[in-house]
């Protein structure tokens, strides 16, 4: 069976995408066949270099033209936050399947609106949550799931990058709320909210947050630019968050906190959690994908001490078949690709896809209660959402 896709946006996450939805058929047997069937950008002589370099068979330069072709049975979104519920909306009327990228939306009502038109249209939906899919991250559910850490107590959490550090980095669409939503939070807060919630089975229920901006305005750039955009002439005012911290009681009885930051000096991409609980402990880090580190309580007491687990054995995890012999770590660039497989095989056969719209605006009712706490400067309770 074909599957054919359909891509919007071409940058960072369009060239994540597009390396997926290459290799899936190389590497894994899901029963369908993905085809690059188009991919959609505004720049049309950008565009169509990226479709020649990634393998796409056609370009269009209007997304209403690409979600409304009949070629098309999926439309991934990879483009920036502000347009996300728009085309997931127009997307699931068309009766198209849909992977989108997070975070969801800018805001609690829109993941809500986005919600309820997948369910009304009964589309397949899927939240680009690649970070699910690391090995280890799986393993790290399975042993809380099994429990070996016994009763859950701690969660902690940190996600932190500095790519803005420098006050004359231009005002890109990242750190514009009317595009982005929030800066950090949604950023990549996000993620570490989702992976303590995919891990533990649990969801924040009451929260209390500081968010900070330390450059409140920036040099004028091109805000097509992305990363690599360049300064104009004059400066515009940060809208976004840099930092947030925040306190969270969860479902389970633990207590957890997060930490994200844009201006932490020395780290690009340093994220990982540590888990404590009546039994044992657990911790992750990405800059370490492919290892996990486990204490066992019931050790004996001479030999009690984290151990290192290299996650690439068979038996660890359900992807390691599709790629190398155990002891050959994978990267980044696969989580993706394992995210892929996933979501063929579960259109494929009808079923639930994970995370699909109803988890992850689970995850934005959090990261909303974060925001709310920050501006009314106390606890919030999460809102349910069913």
């Amino acid at each position: 069976m074909e599957v054919r896709v359909g891509l919007i946006g071409y940058k960072f996450m369009g060239k994540a995408h597009s390396n997926a939805w290459g290799q899936v058929n190389r590497f894994f047997k899901t029963g369908a066949r993905a085809v690059m069937r188009a991919v959609c950008g505004r720049d049309e002589n950008a565009v169509r270099g990226f479709a020649e370099n990634w393998g796409w068979q056609s370009v269009e330069t209007d997304w209403r033209r690409l979600v409304s072709r009949p070629d098309i049975d999926v439309v991934d979104i990879a483009t920036p936050n502000d347009s996300h519920a728009m085309i997931a909306i127009e997307a699931a009327r068309q009766g198209k399947a849909i992977l989108c990228e997070k975070p969801l939306a800018r805001s609690l009502k829109e993941a809500l609106t986005m919600l309820a038109a997948v369910r009304k249209y009964k589309v397949a939906n899927m939240v680009w949550h690649n970070y699910r899919r690391i090995p280890a991250l799986q393993l790290c559910r399975r042993i809380v799931k099994e429990g070996r850490l016994g009763i859950i107590r701690h969660i902690r959490a940190v996600y932190l990058q500095d790519w803005i550090q420098d006050p004359k980095f231009p005002l890109v669409w990242r750190l514009k709320g009317d595009i982005a939503g929030s800066g950090a939070h949604g950023d990549i807060n996000a993620h570490i909210l989702d992976a303590t919630r995919f891990i533990t089975g649990s969801e924040p229920v009451e929260v209390c947050a500081h968010f900070e901006t330390f450059i409140k305005e920036r040099p004028v750039g091109a805000m097509t630019g992305g990363l690599g955009a360049k300064a104009g002439r004059g400066k515009g005012r940060v809208t976004v968050d840099d930092a947030v911290i925040a306190l969270a009681r969860m479902s389970n009885g633990a207590i957890a906190t997060y930490e994200a930051s844009r201006f932490a000096n020395g780290r690009k991409n340093g994220w990982g959690f540590e888990i404590n609980g009546s039994k044992g402990s657990i911790k992750f880090e990405f800059e370490r994908m492919n290892e996990l580190q486990f204490y066992d309580a019931s050790d004996p007491a001479h030999l009690r001490g984290f151990r290192r687990i290299l996650v690439t054995e068979p038996g660890q995890h359900e992807y390691i078949s599709a790629w190398w012999p155990p002891g050959h770590i994978i990267g980044y660039e696969h989580t993706f690709t394992n995210q892929v497989a996933d979501f063929l095989t579960g259109y494929l056969a009808k079923k639930p896809l994970s995370p699909d719209f109803l988890d992850n605006t689970r995850n934005q009712a959090a990261l909303e209660a974060m925001a709310v706490s920050s501006q009314k400067r106390r606890w919030v309770r999460v809102q349910r959402v069913n």
